[in-house]
């Protein structure tokens, strides 16, 4: 899935099936850089690529012996499976409303070549049918698996956010910076877009463009729309982007997500050659702009001295010295795990620790044969079993990707290749402490998995057999923790929109920076390439930072 390597470098599965991790004898190089990156997530790459392009010296610390974090993609058997997102939009956009992980890539001069489809398979308790993204498709679903009622709601939350995307898109996440470089680099020089969005809205619209960063819940209240299905819509679309319901995700981020979704023309887009084509893109203009990656470099902890972090020091003993600083795209509570107790303010290791969590995932990998299976079958399924246990209940919500549908070089001729998980509601309490290798972990796996087994014979047919799968991988919190050295398989921070924010990306450490899902703006794509290209633009000067603007169009 990236430039080096597209399998698991030769190794064995480990005893869970999954690529073995294997420390390597990392940095063939200079062990310095202007500015350390912990971690090859998406945020870390995009923080990394973009200060390579802005010509700092600049090296990427990976522990997995693949890059990607949630991202990664991995082999077996010739199959190439995604281990994370697989739901994706706005590649092909450009300019100041395009996706912020979009722009990043255009800005070192790469491109994901993606497939392009609108619709999705939605099994709920009313029905199953074919959702269509777009202005009115939805409709026809909603008139004959909800009520006409659903129908009018719906249109009346279009009708309210669509004309606030202009606001919420006017301000590019790249032009951000943490410092008052921001006034230029932002604020003069968008403010002529965001006025006229404004103003284009009227008193009523101007009005509701005030609670973007307020509960997305509130618009569903002031609009008065009870309508059971489209409630229970809203709040699966809201839990699917950022981890939590409608009355804990920012209306910002929804809104981005509508205009995306629901305008007309808008589509989604599935990246050739798998989500890891992301990360090849994000590594190799990394490396084309004089950045280096090292895999197998397992950071033990970040290096203080004198108050400031200087570098890090990897498990093999070996010290990395961070001349400008160190950027961790590590989770908060992971990072907070790397540094000395003595020199992290109390203040701030009770707000980390105080920090609610998203829950875990169960992950259900295959390799199968085509035969027999639909041929119109497509690539995205969703699985709503009960409205009334609410869609962040465990064991509730299945999501299945089969991107073998739309690029078929991820799987053998004739074979399909199929990611099945729990997004982010498997209850890490249920396995802390078990032993991989003990019968009541397998007992564990077998009954916790059987819920999208199901999943994925009701979506597959009848012609789907389980036991003739060629590669059958169960995935857990445990493995969510190990292999994305993640602190308690965390999808990341259960952040409630209007009772608390995501935060900044300075620590109480100077030149210690965070980027990542536990960082402004949040959880998601999208977000984390913002927040990583927000510690880039932060530190270097607001001249190069605007330079970057213009030469990519925004």
């Amino acid at each position: 899935m990236m430039v080096l390597s597209r399998s698991s470098n030769g190794q064995g599965p480990s005893s869970n099936g999954y690529p073995s991790l294997k420390e390597k004898v990392p940095l063939p190089g200079k062990t310095e850089a202007d500015v350390v990156v912990i971690g090859s997530g998406i945020g870390g790459l995009c923080c990394a690529g973009l200060l390579a392009r802005y010509r700092q010296d600049v090296l990427v610390l990976e522990s997995h012996d693949l890059p990607g974090g949630a991202a990664h993609s991995f082999e077996i058997k010739g199959y190439k499976f995604d281990s994370g997102p697989s739901l994706f939009s706005g590649f092909q956009s450009r300019g100041p409303q395009a996706n912020p992980l979009a722009q990043v890539i255009d800005a070192l001069g790469e491109s994901v070549p993606c497939a392009s489809y609108n619709s999705w398979m939605v099994y709920v308790p009313e029905g199953e049918f074919l959702s269509s993204i777009g202005p009115t498709e939805f409709l026809k679903d909603l008139e004959k698996y909800a009520s006409l009622n659903a129908v009018r709601e719906w249109k009346k939350l279009l009708d309210a956010v669509l004309p606030m995307s202009a606001a919420a898109m006017a301000l590019p996440p790249l032009a951000i910076r943490s410092d008052l470089g921001v006034l230029s680099t932002a604020a003069a020089r968008y403010a002529p877009s965001l006025l006229k969005s404004f103003i284009e809205m009227g008193p009523q619209g101007a009005l509701g463009a005030m609670k973007l960063l307020r509960p997305f819940s509130e618009i569903i209240g002031s609009l008065g729309l009870k309508d059971p299905f489209i409630r229970n819509w809203v709040d699966l679309l809201c839990f699917l982007l950022a981890g939590v319901k409608s009355n804990g995700t920012l209306s910002a981020e929804m809104i981005y997500m509508f205009a995306e979704w629901y305008k007309p023309g808008c589509s989604l887009e599935y990246p050739l050659h798998g989500s890891g084509a992301v990360v090849d893109a994000l590594v190799r203009g990394l490396q084309k702009h004089g950045g280096r990656l090292s895999l197998g470099a397992h950071v033990e902890r970040i290096v203080v001295e004198n108050g400031r972090a200087i570098g890090v020091k990897l498990r093999s003993g070996q010290f990395i010295r961070a001349k400008k600083a160190v950027v961790s795209n590590a989770s908060m509570w992971d990072t907070m795990n790397l540094l000395p107790k003595e020199v992290i303010p109390n203040s701030y290791q009770e707000k980390v620790k105080r920090t609610p969590q998203c829950e875990s995932f169960m992950h259900l990998h295959l390799g199968f044969d085509a035969q027999n299976i639909p041929e119109d079958l497509g690539i995205h399924h969703i699985i709503v079993n009960d409205w009334n246990r609410g869609v962040d209940a465990d064991q509730n919500v299945v999501l299945i990707s089969v991107p073998s549908i739309l690029s078929n070089d991820l799987a053998p001729p004739g074979k399909h290749v199929l990611h099945a998980y729990t997004p982010g509601t498997e209850p890490f309490g249920l396995w802390e402490g078990l032993d991989r290798r003990s019968n009541e972990y397998k007992k564990l796996k077998s009954e916790r998995s059987e819920v999208m087994w199901r999943a994925v014979e009701r979506a597959l047919g009848s012609g789907f057999r389980r036991e003739n799968c060629e590669v059958k991988l169960v995935g857990t919190p445990l493995t969510h923790q190990r292999f994305l050295r993640r602190n308690r398989g965390t999808y990341g921070p259960a952040i409630m929109a209007g009772e608390d924010v995501f935060p900044g990306h300075s620590t109480p450490i100077p030149q210690l920076f965070r980027c990542g899902d536990s960082t402004f703006p949040g959880i998601g794509v999208p977000a984390v390439a913002a927040s990583g290209a927000i510690v880039a633009n932060s530190l270097v000067s607001v001249s190069q930072h605007s330079q970057l603007l213009d030469a990519i169009g925004i």
